[in-house]
């Protein structure tokens, strides 16, 4: 995922109608793949699709929670898609996905992808993106 997601920024891409340059390298965070984990996880647990968590905590509480102090942070979800390729194409061809991706403001990105074969969507993504303080 994230030599994906480095390779995206590496060219300047179309969000939808908004232009976006090249963006720097990312680099893999403990701390927000931490809080991508416990939120894919609870989506495919409890069966739900939302940034807001069940319990009313939002992607920016989580990232928090875990640990990281974020200036900048942001998140995309995505539920259903069986690969790394293809949820990246989906992020890729929405455009407020596509510009958390190329927002050169973030430098850190954590990941997560948890399976629940009785959930509605099976497979839930969580990406978080963000910048230190």
């Amino acid at each position: 995922m994230l030599t994906l997601v480095n390779q995206a920024r590496s060219n300047t891409r179309m969000c939808g109608t908004t232009f976006y340059n090249a963006a720097p390298p990312l680099r893999w965070n403990t701390n927000l793949t931490t809080a991508a984990y416990g939120h894919s996880l609870d989506m495919a647990t409890n069966n739900y699709f939302s940034h807001t968590s069940l319990d009313g905590r939002t992607f920016s509480q989580r990232i928090t929670n875990a640990g990281y102090a974020w200036s900048a942070a942001g998140e995309n979800i995505a539920a259903g898609q069986t690969s790394v390729s293809s949820v990246m194409n989906g992020w890729l061809n929405s455009p407020g996905h596509c510009a958390n991706i190329m927002n050169a403001t973030y430098v850190d990105i954590g990941v997560a992808c948890e399976r629940n074969d009785s959930s509605t969507y099976k497979l839930y993504w969580t990406m978080n993106l963000a910048r230190p303080r």
